[in-house]
């Protein structure tokens, strides 16, 4: 039982993006229904402390209770925006934190691969993959089918990935609208990773108006949205205040390429690096890491020659094994030996045995063979040539 015992380090080290993507998002929550507080209280602290410092003797009463209706009003305003909020965004997204750590806590209480509960759990999991390959390849309506055929709604991350393609989306259109948005959204984050998207944004939007010949926009916008960046980025913002000097048809090297609309590709893959990054999603498919990993435990030298393929390796099979030409062979500290011809490991109750011939496969095959053949045997790759049972010899592997 414990050879079969599920691998829970390595099932939990593909997991992480599954329980983390939501508890990000909960915490954004966190964060917005924090800075209302702030705010809100602040006002009506600042508000009650004019009230204290007020001449009592002096203080108009009308006054006095208009400001307290005021600061009522604010606490009023303020539980009901937290309460919008937790209904619309909060709640759900515990909800969805909720049901993923029971998916993980369901793997924990298996003690077999080969149960049929496990079984259900990979599946599911199958699932999951598919439809994070779907989303990140632009296929949204079909993982919104399999999600809600699966019943998966809660375990994959398809708002997240509509958001990615609704902002990509514009992008492609050469609207940078949408990313500035999200870059203002998440500020303090990118801040912490040190990342320029906001920069580049910002950027490209005044090669745009220099590329339309509005100089004077173009000034007034780097004025505003570019100087501030002049600490990390004074010689691309110098540089870009020449560019208002040379024309989009430019030769000019530098100008030139700050003139490519191959620059609007760069920012997409930017934004979705920054994006994944901050929602802390792998770059790469978690179906394509998880056939990586796979096909590298399984991939030998003999995988790749005909005479030594194994019918039961997915290595073997031609178009994975030309997947798997990327990843590494594997390592092993012990050889397990499978025969080509049955497809089951060779043991001490299945020994290998070899002919004369070199040619070595397991007991059991040679079995099969000398009971179809009157107790002969012969060599596949040369059926002409037949042996008695007992000219087979056992193979010791050292």
């Amino acid at each position: 039982m414990s050879l079969n015992k599920p691998n829970l380090d390595g099932i939990m080290l593909f997991e992480q993006p599954f329980a983390r993507v939501p508890y990000e998002n909960y915490r954004k929550v966190f964060r917005t229904s924090q800075k209302n507080i702030e705010k809100e209280l602040g006002a009506v602290q600042n508000a009650a402390k004019d009230l204290a410092h007020k001449d009592g003797a002096a203080a108009d009463v009308e006054a006095t209770a208009k400001a307290i209706d005021g600061m009522i009003a604010r606490v009023e305003g303020l539980k009901r925006k937290l309460s919008e909020m937790q209904e619309s965004a909060g709640k759900p997204t515990l909800n969805v934190m909720r049901e993923r750590l029971q998916h993980l806590r369901a793997v924990e209480d298996l003690d077999s691969t080969t149960s049929p509960d496990f079984l259900r759990w990979a599946d599911i999991r199958l699932d999951r993959w598919i439809v994070d390959w779907a989303l990140r390849n632009g296929k949204e309506k079909t993982a919104r089918m399999i999600a809600a055929e699966k019943g998966i709604e809660k375990l994959v991350d398809i708002d997240l990935f509509s958001d990615i393609r609704r902002i990509e989306d514009a992008l492609n259109r050469k609207s940078c609208t949408e990313a500035l948005a999200w870059c203002s959204e998440n500020k303090a984050a990118l801040r912490k990773l040190k990342n320029t998207l906001e920069f580049d944004l910002r950027l490209q939007e005044y090669i745009e108006l220099a590329r339309a010949g509005k100089t004077v926009e173009a000034m007034a916008y780097s004025k505003k949205h570019l100087l501030s960046w002049q600490e990390t980025h004074y010689q691309q913002i110098v540089q870009a205040a020449a560019l208002l000097c040379y024309p989009p048809t430019t030769t000019c090297g530098p100008y030139r390429r700050l003139y490519d609309p191959g620059r609007w590709t760069a920012l997409i893959q930017s934004f979705r690096l920054a994006i994944y990054h901050l929602s802390t999603l792998p770059t790469e498919p978690l179906l394509h890491l998880a056939m990586y990993a796979g096909l590298a435990s399984l991939k030998v030298p003999a995988c790749y020659n005909h005479d030594t393929r194994n019918v039961d390796c997915p290595v073997c099979n031609p178009d994975l094994g030309e997947l798997a030409k990327e990843v590494p062979f594997s390592h092993h500290f012990n050889s397990t030996i499978v025969c080509r011809m049955t497809g089951k490991i060779m043991d001490a109750d299945n020994m290998p045995m070899a002919l004369p011939s070199g040619q070595v496969y397991s007991k059991e095959a040679w079995d099969e063979i000398a009971a179809k053949n009157d107790g002969y045997i012969f060599d596949p790759h040369a059926p002409g040539n037949r042996y008695d049972y007992s000219d087979l010899k056992k193979v010791f592997i050292s």
